[in-house]
């Protein structure tokens, strides 16, 4: 008998042969093309560059490199080789390569597929993987290094929530982010009110995640949410001098790190009972909050062909107010 199955009746085998077929059908292992890496062995960086197809958003391909990433920092220990030499990751920075676009947030394509075949696997199956990515990153790897986030565009939903997992929030001026789950009746399920709650409280937590408004980097910043504001083209340059500054005191500010951690945790447990909550309240959407996504869907479709720079306003804005 196969390890692990012992006294599973047919009912559940064939569910778990279900699932399994879904996950190859959803969530296949690519080659990486979505995400773009390289290391900075002067201030030991690892920077990560999102650069999904054919829209902005977190589709199951660039979550398995997105894991992948995670994973590379993860399993070495935070070690890594450049030019034949061994390293010490000291910073590890996702951003996006779209141009006035961090990410668009999740797959809404996939969830509608997903809602209208009543199929609550796939949604539990995608929260998964987003909160298996968010929650290392949120906790620091578990490694004596700092996780950053760089915001140089929109940052919505699942995008928003990818930039809050990070130890630091650091965004140009010209960023927005929100939240428009609630537009179509729906909420951001994969971190978001774990993250804000912690960081700014239960009032501008609920705030942010009810309103369905877009906030601009300066006004995230003045609620604590973003914690380093820069210029409009000079985010990188935030970063690095963000680094130079926390470099000169690293141990005790990572034991800072720590103990926030500590004295606020949030647990991989939490977070996927958050996504059970949330892809049950998706599967009770009504036609007309399913008919509101289709429609986000194609504003989601618009903004990567029109290739929109900073200070532009999205399609997706114009879609979620119309």
């Amino acid at each position: 008998m196969l390890p692990g199955i012992a006294g599973l009746d047919f009912y559940s085998w064939g569910r778990m042969i279900m699932n399994a077929t879904a996950e190859v059908r959803y969530f296949p292992q690519v080659q990486a093309n979505q995400l773009e890496t390289s290391f900075d062995p002067e201030y030991g960086v690892r920077w990560g560059f999102m650069d999904p197809k054919p829209r902005p958003t977190f589709n199951p391909h660039l979550l398995a490199e997105l894991r992948g990433y995670v994973d590379s920092i993860v399993q070495p220990g935070g070690l890594i080789w450049h030019d034949g030499t061994q390293h010490r990751i000291e910073y590890a920075v996702i951003a996006s390569k779209v141009p006035g676009v961090f990410s668009l947030g999740g797959d809404l394509a996939l969830f509608r597929e997903a809602i209208t075949k009543h199929d609550r696997d796939i949604l539990v199956q995608y929260g998964r993987k987003c909160v298996d990515n968010l929650y290392p990153w949120s906790r620091n790897c578990d490694l004596p290094l700092t996780t950053i986030a760089l915001v140089q565009g929109d940052a919505l939903g699942g995008g928003f929530e990818c930039a809050l997992s990070a130890s630091v929030l650091v965004a140009e001026e010209s960023a927005r982010m929100g939240f428009p789950e609630i537009l179509f009746n729906l909420f951001p399920g994969m971190g978001a009110y774990s993250f804000l709650a912690r960081k700014v409280g239960r009032r501008i937590t609920e705030e942010l995640i009810t309103s369905g408004n877009l906030y601009t980097a300066r006004q995230l910043y003045d609620m604590g949410v973003v914690d380093v504001l820069a210029p409009d083209g000079a985010g990188e340059a935030a970063v690095y001098s963000f680094i130079r500054r926390h470099a000169r005191t690293p141990n005790g500010r990572r034991a800072i790190e720590m103990v926030r951690r500590e004295v606020e945790p949030i647990t991989h447990e939490e977070l996927m009972r958050v996504v059970s909550i949330w892809a049950d309240t998706a599967l009770r959407l009504t036609d007309r909050d399913l008919r509101l996504m289709e429609k986000l869907v194609r504003a989601q479709n618009k903004t990567n062909t029109d290739n929109l720079p900073p200070a532009s306003v999205t399609p997706i804005q114009r879609a979620v107010v119309s």
